[in-house]
Order: C-alpha cells, then sequence, then structure tokens
C-alpha cells in the first residue's frame, strides 16, 4: 500500500513553481519541497485545505492510493 503525492503534476498543471505555492500557502520551501518528493510521512488537513485552495483543485488530484500489486505492475 502506498500514497502518491501527485503535487508536482498539479503544480505543473497550473503552472506554478515551488517558490510560488510556498508564497501563497506560508509553508516553507523545504516542507513544500518534502510533500512535492513524496518524502513526507504525513500531511495537516489544514495545509492540505490550503494548498488545494491555491491550486484549485481536490485532494484526490494531490494524493492517490496505489496497492502493492498496481505499484509493482505499473514499473
Amino acid at each position: 500500500m502506498a500514497i502518491i503525492v501527485n503535487l508536482d503534476v498539479v503544480m505543473a498543471k497550473r503552472k506554478m513553481s515551488l517558490n510560488e505555492l510556498s508564497d501563497k500557502v506560508g509553508l516553507t520551501l523545504s516542507n513544500l519541497s518534502i510533500l512535492k518528493t513524496g518524502k513526507a510521512k504525513a500531511i495537516r488537513f489544514s495545509t492540505l485545505e490550503l494548498i488545494c485552495d491555491v491550486l484549485e483543485c481536490q485532494p484526490g488530484d494531490i494524493l492517490e492510493y496505489v496497492d502493492d500489486q498496481q505499484k509493482t505492475t505499473t514499473r
């Protein structure tokens, strides 16, 4: 079971840089980078809400669940 973070995909679709998102959301670049690269172990709902508000998206656009079998067959 894995949760995949697609923040980079949504940011690319919106043509928004990490610096711009950081300014609008009020999170540090390092924390957003950790989230963007999938290294984060958790995210607060309030943070997810801010990101979704700025990127005009749904939480499901940013977070995706992939089970182990699906994960191994897509590689």
